[in-house]
């Protein structure tokens, strides 16, 4: 897969079969579209091509009150591309500027005078340009001025599946790992380097990584106890138990920590970076009376958490 970053970079990109679209977290409804991408490029002997954009468009337009966080970081979200078999993106650089560009001419000085597009890929739903004033019924009334073709993913098909990127943050803000896998169609992850920590779970029998996450504008699941894989640094996977939370029982502070106890492996993992892929909540977050109760449901926990994958494993 070739990666553009924005147009100066591009090389020619032969008979281009192009979708439009941010694509954070590259769920099953984008995979959707980049499959039938492949499949018109493969028939007019052309490549398949995403224009996406970052910064997020919602970060540039309102950079006070966006508050969103990502699904995936940048390299994430390109390596996912990777594996679903797209051949190039277009990377543009997202600005105000960018922003006021009428569909028309979006189209016109982008997709065709630069690019020559051979057909577009487009949702039913899906809007651009100034105003959102581009639609599907717009580059169908100009698409014999600008020759090329559009082809409509149909509504049955982005509704079969019933997902999209609010979905997965919304699931994964409440805990709900389960219904974001399904959607993502693979693991939701955190990837993060191992920093040093307090030792208090290491006190209680415990001891755990205290991961300082990649990128700050990356989603972090609702507080809680998790049962994990972890990726090492040397690609092995080994099972965890992860708490994503502020630590009430022994803390007084309200810092954020994202903790993983490694089950039945004990190795010194500072400064290592580690990928966490979440398979499920066991619990929410929540306060004890005192170390010794809190020490019992870590135990209780981790019962829970051997049972998940003990099943995972018979399935």
């Amino acid at each position: 897969m070739k990666v553009f970053s924005g147009f100066d970079s591009i090389l020619e990109i032969k008979n281009p079969v192009l979708t439009i679209g941010t694509f954070d977290g590259v769920h099953i409804g984008h995979q959707k579209i980049i499959e039938r991408l492949n499949e018109e490029a493969a028939k007019i002997d052309g490549e398949s091509v995403l224009f996406t954009f970052y910064p997020h468009p919602r970060m540039v337009l309102f950079p006070d009150s966006h508050g969103l966080k990502l699904i995936q970081t940048q390299a994430e979200k390109i390596d996912k591309l990777r594996k679903c078999g797209l051949q190039n993106v277009i990377v543009f650089p997202f600005t105000k500027e960018f922003s006021r560009l009428t569909a028309i001419e979006f189209v016109r000085d982008y997709l065709v005078n630069r690019l020559n597009v051979k057909k577009l890929v487009i949702g039913y739903d899906h809007q651009f340009g100034k105003n959102r004033e581009g639609s599907l019924e717009f580059l169908k009334e100009i698409a014999d001025t600008y020759e090329y073709e559009v082809i409509e993913i149909p509504a049955q098909d982005i509704d079969e599946v019933n997902v999209s990127s609010t979905k997965i943050r919304n699931a994964l803000l409440a805990g709900d790992i389960e219904t974001a896998n399904n959607f993502l169609g693979e693991h939701f992850e955190l990837s993060g380097t191992v920093v040093k920590g307090n030792q208090i779970g290491s006190q209680m029998g415990f001891p755990t990584a205290n991961i300082q996450i990649d990128s700050e504008l990356k989603l972090i699941p609702g507080n809680g106890v998790y049962a994990v894989y972890v990726r090492l640094e040397d690609g092995s996977l080994v099972n965890g138990m992860l708490n994503i939370g502020i630590r009430p029982t022994v803390s007084t502070s309200d810092e954020l920590r994202i903790e993983v106890h490694l089950l039945d492996t004990t190795m010194n993992l500072y400064d290592q970076k580690l990928t966490v892929r979440f398979l499920k909540r066991v619990r929410d977050e929540k306060r004890f009376e005192d170390k010794e109760s809190l020490i019992n449901q870590l135990k209780n926990d981790e019962i829970t958490v051997r049972n998940i994958f003990l099943a995972v494993n018979n399935d």
